[in-house]
């Protein structure tokens, strides 16, 4: 799927966030990156319907605004920063609810199916019957992406889906993230703090900062001192490890001459 942004504009109150933003992204997996406050977790929003701002979002080459809502919830899935249930439901009835269409929805053979095939793809069919309070971290995160996939979306949007996980869960899940957004054709567009895990995954990496597109392109076009130090305001060293893949390595901060 591919995705265009023109004349977007999006503030709280006063504040303006955007101002007239125009970007292009094709399949596979962006990440947004930047310091706090640079725009990324809005623009997800913005992007998955959240929030309304002004200007023209289109899918394939079509207004959002023409789709039918049935049609979007199909198309676009989205995940935030803080994906949390409280609920004694087991994992196969959450994923269940998830195909939910109508206050007046029965479930039927097909929903059963879709819901153990999701499970099985990700690898995750023995929590099936376990309650989701049971989990850890890295379980219901895994829970969570089955959630998004559900209805087989075509645009997936994931805010830090790698908050809170140890390093194992974090390269499993972006593993599990690539392999997903190969095999199924679709766009990805991942906020991240990681520049690390961003430079390795990403197809492609979109700087923000201020509400504003610094750069945009590949890893190792993107990611560099100038860029580091503009952005995030520090010294670093970079380096290109034996995949082509850059690393980045903090030195220090640019202190603020007051």
């Amino acid at each position: 799927m591919k995705l265009e942004i023109d004349n977007f504009s999006f503030g709280y109150n006063s504040s303006l966030i955007f101002n007239e933003m125009n970007f292009k992204i094709e399949s596979r997996i962006t990440v947004l990156i930047g310091p706090n406050a640079a725009g990324k977790s809005t623009l997800l929003k913005c992007i998955a319907g959240v929030l309304d701002p002004k200007g023209t979002i289109m899918f394939d080459g079509k207004d959002v605004k023409s789709f039918e809502k049935k049609d979007l919830i199909r198309l676009r899935s989205y995940l935030p920063q803080e994906s949390k249930i409280t609920s004694s439901l087991t994992v196969f009835e959450i994923l269940l609810l998830g195909m939910a269409n109508s206050l007046f929805w029965k479930v039927n053979e097909t929903d059963l199916e879709v819901v153990s095939n999701v499970l099985k793809y990700l690898g995750i069919e023995d929590l099936a019957l376990r309650g989701i309070n049971e989990l850890s971290g890295g379980q219901k995160q895994m829970v969570f992406i089955a959630q998004s996939l559900i209805r087989d979306p075509k645009l997936l949007l994931m805010d830090e889906p790698t908050n809170g996980l140890d390093l194992k869960y974090q390269l499993e899940l972006f593993e599990l993230i690539q392999k997903i957004t190969l095999e199924r054709g679709m766009t990805t567009i991942i906020a991240l703090h990681d520049l690390n895990l961003a430079a390795r995954f990403a197809d492609n990496i979109v700087v923000m900062n201020k509400g504003e597109i610094y750069a945009s392109g590949s890893p190792s076009s993107v990611l560099t001192q100038k860029t580091i130090e503009s952005v995030y305001g520090i010294n670093a060293r970079i380096s290109i490890d034996d995949d082509g893949v850059p690393w980045i390595k903090p030195i220090n901060s640019i202190k603020n001459k007051w």
